[in-house]
C-alpha cells in the first residue's frame, strides 16, 4: 500500500527520487526529486506506471505547484560514456542537487544508490510504496515524455511521439530506414548494429 511509512522512518526533510528512460534507444535519462507538502498531496497520486498518460499529465502541475522538486538529466553522450546505470545515478544526483536545499534523507527507487555522501535508502518498487517516490516518478516520466514529443517533431519517422524512444517495431523500422540521429544512444546494441551497417 502506498503511503508515507518510509518517509516517517526518517527525521527531517525526506525526498523521494525516481528516474524515467533507462531502457529507450534514444533520448536522455531523466530523474526527479520531490519533497511533498503533506497538507497538499494531490488526490490520485500513485506510481506513474499504474497511471494512464492522461492521469500523469493531470497530476504533473499540482505536484509541481505544491511540492519542492528538482529535475536532473544525463545526456545521450553521458549515457554512452558512463553506461546507462551510472548515467542514471548521475541524473539522480543532479535532481537532488536541483532541490536547492539540504535534505536529511533520500528515498531512491530501485536497489542501487548513487555514489554520494547523502543519507539514503534504496527501495525496490519504491514508486509503488512511497508517495514521495511516486510523485518523483510522475515528474520524471512526464518531463521525459514531453522531451520525446519535441524530438519527434525534430526527427520524424521514428515514432517517438508514440514510443518515447523505446525499442518498438516502428522505432526499429525508422532506424533501419533513416539511420542514427544525434539523439540515439550509440552504446545500445540495436543502434550500434545500425552504425556497423
Amino acid at each position: 500500500m502506498i503511503s508515507f511509512d518510509y518517509e516517517d522512518a526518517h527525521a527531517g526533510m525526506v525526498a523521494g527520487v525516481d528516474e524515467a528512460g533507462r531502457g529507450p534507444w534514444a533520448g536522455p535519462v531523466v530523474a526527479a526529486a520531490v519533497i511533498l507538502d503533506r497538507t497538499r498531496v494531490p488526490p490520485g497520486l500513485n506510481d506513474s506506471k499504474k497511471l494512464t498518460e492522461a492521469a500523469r499529465e493531470r497530476l504533473f502541475d499540482p505536484i509541481i505547484i505544491s511540492a519542492r522538486h528538482g529535475i536532473g538529466m544525463a545526456s545521450v553522450a553521458e549515457i554512452d560514456s558512463l553506461n546507462i546505470h551510472w548515467a542514471t545515478m548521475l541524473a539522480m544526483q543532479r535532481a537532488v542537487a536541483a532541490l536547492g536545499l539540504a535534505v536529511d534523507h533520500v528515498l531512491v527507487d530501485g536497489n542501487k544508490l548513487p555514489r554520494w555522501n547523502q543519507s539514503a535508502t534504496a527501495i525496490v518498487k519504491g514508486d509503488a510504496k512511497s508517495l514521495s517516490i511516486a510523485a518523483a516518478s510522475i515528474i520524471a516520466k512526464v518531463t521525459r515524455d514531453r522531451m520525446m514529443l519535441a524530438l519527434d517533431a525534430e526527427c520524424p519517422g521514428y515514432g517517438w511521439a508514440r514510443n518515447k524512444g523505446y525499442g518498438t517495431a516502428d522505432h526499429a523500422r525508422g532506424l533501419a530506414a533513416l539511420g542514427v540521429t544525434a539523439h540515439h544512444r550509440r552504446s545500445f546494441a540495436p543502434v550500434k548494429a545500425r552504425l556497423a551497417g
